[in-house]
């Protein structure tokens, strides 16, 4: 059963994504309950706690120094179980190993929807949806090229 109102879990949202922005990885744990899981759909993997949280974070910040970029076109919602849902936007530079590949430099930007359900006043994770493939083009690169 959810203890905090709607208006706590924006600002609890906006505090994770502040933080998440400026890739600080401890203020953006600290948004999340030790038993998170985040699903990537487009992957097909799963992140489990905090060490699994950490490990997607620091995946996406020093592989592509990603930041949310919000429009004024994007949407946000409440289901009607209570997680949120945004559709927004990633930008960033691929300046680190990504996937396995090496850093081209290259700029990317992509679209992505992100449902977050909540438990005991934390964030319970995040599950992404978005173009993998239009990413790695983006890199100079086709699915089937990616290390087994």
């Amino acid at each position: 059963m959810e203890t905090n109102s709607r208006k706590e879990q924006e600002a609890l949202i906006m505090r994770h994504l502040a933080a998440e922005n400026a890739h600080r990885l401890d203020e953006t744990l600290a948004t999340l309950h030790p038993e998170c899981v985040f699903e990537d759909v487009a992957m097909g993997r799963s992140f489990h706690g905090h060490a699994g949280a950490a490990e997607y974070y620091r995946m996406w910040w020093e592989g592509l120094r990603i930041v949310v970029t919000p429009e004024s076109s994007d949407r946000r919602m409440w289901t009607d179980d209570g997680a949120y849902v945004a559709e927004t936007r990633f930008t960033g530079v691929h300046i680190g190993p990504f996937l396995g590949l090496a850093p081209t430099g290259r700029r990317i930007e992509f679209r992505f929807a992100v449902f977050v359900p909540f438990r005991d006043g934390l964030m319970a994770g995040e599950r992404f949806y978005y173009d993998l493939d239009g990413l790695l083009r983006q890199l100079g690169i086709e699915r089937s090229e990616l290390a087994a």
